[in-house]
């Protein structure tokens, strides 16, 4: 037994994964706040917290991010008392101004201050280390990223490391001893996001490696073939890893909220619908059931500028797309979005940007972080920044509420299929999605969690390749229900079964998008009729608007609610102020009331009355700017 690791255990009992309830309470009153945040970071030192909290008040901040990371710093690791005083006063003065706050901690990422000193992680416990198959120890200097400091070492542990694993739930109790409300927990993966690393598959270490073959029985070293989707081997080596991220974070929740009940727990992850998610071991759709909360720093698309100032409409509906997912993953958890809208571009203005980038979050349904370039803190306009979030607590109401997607279409989300197949399934996922979103048909995204609950008229399998035997019988029992499937792509072969679906094998869906990927602004949503014929269902909500526009509705309590986004005239790095709207029309029943409430992003309520139509009521929408909220009342309250 490592000096350290008899220190830990002299200082407080351990706790075993397995003796606490995994059944615990999520959500509840208590963590209500952190469906109302709009967060902003600071680092955290021994004598500023009083400092952070007056700025976070003073600029609409309501969930205070503070950086003061124990067990991903070795030093910290070893002795976290400095840090743990720090942490508690960050938490005393946040309630006492009425707000929150959270601790960013790593997830197995671990840095040495100095790696030409006697004592590092590596030097100290070698065999902690993820590796790849041919032995290489994952560990890293400044090179390999930015956050690494000139001669630092930093270095990613492996999960089943259990000295080490023992060290960090300690850590994570002492942290949630503190008072703090919420734990951020970053990058929980396995190492395949550095250069050299992306194929690798790790982690190839003995801990690891002897953890998989009491599982399975197989050697990871020789008895699967790597990045092989039909070998059954690597299809358990997939399984296997993401479960192994599951466990971990279950494990940091059930340690936390044995010291703090109250505590939260949300881990940062940057893969979201795509292929990466099975690559680092971290898988939003599998977390969300066990965590508090996912605060995404998602991106899409190639290259490195994935800020707002630079994004096309394309890009902008493929973000849309990824938060729509994410928030039929969350169910009624909230989905935390840090991303970035403004990194220097000569020809957009920072203010722009922001606002576009808040407007669309919050359109999806997810609560807005704004950092400056590409860090955690800082804004790149404070005073935008506390403009856009001043208005957002003034209608918390609206947008702290839990929304409930309305759509007769359902699109179903293949976690399996995605995690073998990333590229097909995704493209035709999303160029079903797409198609949706601009001829303005509602849908709601369905999982194999929801597929029961599901009670729309037409559910999509868009090229669905794995489904086990509960999905199969659940789909059995929606069509027995009246349920249309429609089917695309090439699928599963057990769903064969489903005689009376509709099949189209030659997937017009992917055909769609990438027509729309190549011009955008030439692309027609309407090019693919037997397609729509056979998706396209109302909610008996009926918007005319531009392709460009996004609408989404919901129902928020006993009223539906239209969220639009307008990314018309929006040009990459060139314009960030969208071609305003002047041609939207609303048609509703009768039943919804004779009143629209028109609220425009960053502006005040206006209320207008129904005209007589065919269809029941109908609206005219005078303007639309870059987003708005709208809904119908029987009167102007």
């Amino acid at each position: 037994m490592s000096l350290l690791l008899a220190l830990v255990l002299a200082s407080t009992a351990g706790l075993s994964s397995q003796q606490t309830d995994d059944h615990q309470q999520f959500g509840g009153p208590q963590r209500d706040w952190m469906r109302r945040v709009r967060i902003a970071a600071w680092p955290l030192g021994p004598d500023n917290a009083k400092q952070i909290v007056q700025r976070a008040q003073a600029s609409g901040v309501y969930g205070i991010e503070v950086d003061n990371d124990i067990p991903g710093r070795y030093e910290s690791l070893l002795d976290p008392s400095e840090k743990l005083a720090a942490i508690h006063s960050a938490a005393v003065e946040s309630h006492r101004a009425g707000n929150k706050a959270f601790v960013y901690i790593a997830g197995l990422e671990c840095i040495s201050k100095n790696s030409d000193g006697q004592h590092t992680l590596f030097k100290d416990h070698p065999d902690w280390l993820q590796r790849k198959i041919t032995g290489e120890p994952a560990i890293f200097n400044s090179g390999a990223a930015f956050w690494i400091a000139k001669g630092e070492e930093d270095v990613w542990v492996s999960p089943y490391a259990s000295d080490w694993r023992k060290i960090y739930m300690q850590r994570v109790r002492q942290i949630a001893a503190t008072g703090i409300d919420g734990i951020y927990v970053d990058i929980p993966y396995w190492m395949t996001h550095f250069t050299g690393w992306e194929d690798s598959w790790a982690s190839f270490d003995n801990s690891t490696v002897e953890a998989f073959r009491k599982e399975t029985g197989l050697d990871a070293r020789k008895d699967i073939k790597l990045g092989d989707a039909d070998d059954p081997g690597f299809r358990k080596w997939v399984d296997f890893r993401i479960k192994t991220i599951d466990d971990f974070l279950r494990d940091i929740r059930r340690n936390a909220t044995t010291a703090n009940p109250n505590i939260s727990i949300i881990p940062e992850i940057y893969p979201g619908i795509e292929d990466a998610a099975p690559r680092v071991g971290s898988d939003v759709y599998r977390l969300y059931p066990l965590v508090d909360a996912i605060a995404h720093e998602y991106e899409f698309g190639e290259g490195e500028d994935h800020t707002a100032a630079s994004r096309s409409p394309f890009d902008w509906f493929m973000y849309q797309i990824g938060m729509r997912s994410f928030r039929a993953f969350a169910g009624d958890k909230p989905t935390w979005i840090l991303n970035y809208s403004w990194d220097g571009a000569q020809h957009v203005q920072a203010r722009d940007a922001m606002l576009n980038l808040a407007m669309s979050e919050l359109t999806a349904g997810a609560n807005v972080w704004d950092a400056q370039g590409h860090v955690m803190s800082g804004s790149n306009d404070l005073a935008t920044r506390t403009e856009i979030y001043s208005w957002i607590g003034k209608h918390e109401d609206v947008f702290g509420a839990i929304r409930k997607p309305v759509g007769e279409t359902g699109v179903y989300f293949s976690d399996a299929t995605r995690n073998l197949y990333p590229n097909e399934f995704v493209n035709s996922y999303r160029g079903v999605l797409l198609l949706l979103l601009q001829n303005h048909v509602q849908f709601q995204i369905v999982t194999p969690r929801t597929l029961r609950q599901f009670r729309g008229k037409v559910l999509v399998l868009p090229s669905v390749r794995v489904v086990n035997q509960e999905e199969v019988a659940g789909l059995h029992h929606y069509a027995s229900q009246g349920g249309k499937v429609v089917v695309t792509g090439t699928a599963d072969k057990q769903l064969d079964s489903l005689h009376e679906a509709t099949r189209l094998p030659d997937s017009p869906e992917v055909k769609y998008l990438s027509r729309a990927e190549k011009d955008f602004f030439a692309s027609d949503p309407a090019s693919e009729p037997d397609l729509l014929k056979a998706i396209s269902t109302s909610t008996g909500v009926e918007v005319r608007a531009s392709k460009n526009v996004v609408v989404h509705e919901a129902r928020i309590g006993n009223r539906v609610y239209l969220f639009f986004a307008n990314f018309d005239g929006l040009q990459a790095g060139v314009k960030a102020t969208p071609t305003v709207q002047q041609d939207i029309e609303v048609s509703v029943p009768l039943q919804f009331g004779a009143k629209l409430h028109w609220l425009q992003f960053m502006g005040s309520e206006t209320v207008q009355d129904g005209q007589s139509s065919r269809k029941g009521l109908q609206f005219s929408i005078p303007n639309l700017d870059r987003g708005a909220v709208a809904w119908i009342t029987s009167t102007s309250k």
